[in-house]
């Protein structure tokens, strides 16, 4: 695929899926703005790429803190603003008849009211450019019931419905909205519990594809939506969970 030019913002950038998000991104010759409560650039960057990725500090829950992050990115590299990948986000769970309200409402906060958040600050950025992507990054758990897991599930199917939505209200602005719904994905945060033998030897019989994906599997597609032609692709939700989703 031809390499495309101008900036994208990627919340939680610096580790895990989306320090391959970033990666991905930079090698397709997009510039990256990194955004992270750390600041630090992931470590997966090869030379060719370090001058395209630049890192900020961002709290995503905070609007003042995403206002003056997002304001800061166009002057980064000089570069319109042409995207926007929704990745940050946190997983809590425990028993529904004894969860705290105040865990729930975190998770809602960080994993949904957020993506609404950062969309809202990238929105006039991403009209000027006049042909834009925002890309959300939910999970398979949005479509399943699964125990101890209330609020997490909730914060998914959340996404996915404000991604529509999106979707619909800014297509006449030029401006794409998808949601990609992952499965089980290793990456260098949960490698050493899903290759614990147990877990190991349940992902691989319950994944129709034999065990979990890696971070790279999202970080190439997210770079190569970025890289499709046209405009009619929007508002869907793409699982990437090996099939273990619609597996009897």
């Amino acid at each position: 695929m031809p390499e495309i030019n101008g900036t994208v913002i990627v919340t939680g950038g610096s580790r895990g899926i989306g320090a391959s998000i970033s990666t991905s991104l930079a090698g397709a010759g997009l510039h990256v703005a990194c955004l992270s409560r750390s600041g630090e650039l992931p470590d997966l960057l090869d030379e060719a790429a370090q001058g395209r990725v630049r890192a900020m500090r961002c709290d995503i829950t905070d609007p003042d803190s995403v206002q003056a992050a997002f304001a800061a990115v166009p002057e980064m590299f000089g570069k319109p603003v042409v995207g926007l990948v929704n990745n940050a986000g946190i997983h809590l769970q425990g028993a529904s008849a004894t969860f705290p309200i105040a865990d729930f409402e975190r998770v809602m906060t960080t994993n949904a009211t957020s993506v609404l958040l950062a969309s809202q600050a990238a929105y006039p950025y991403l009209c000027e450019s006049g042909s834009s992507l925002i890309v959300n990054i939910g999970s398979f758990y949005d479509k399943l019931g699964v125990k101890g897991n209330a609020a997490y599930c909730a914060s998914k199917a959340a996404l996915g419905a404000i991604s529509r939505c999106l979707a619909v209200e800014w297509a006449r602005n030029g401006i794409r909205v998808l949601n990609i719904a992952p499965g089980y994905i290793e990456t260098d945060l949960n490698r050493e519990e899903l290759n614990g033998e147990a877990l190991q030897a349940f992902l691989k019989k319950r994944i129709p594809a034999g065990g979990p994906g890696q971070a790279a599997d999202i970080g190439r597609l997210v770079a190569m939506l970025f890289q499709l032609p046209g405009r009619f692709l929007t508002g869907e939700t793409l699982y990437v969970d090996g099939g273990q989703g619609m597996a009897l």
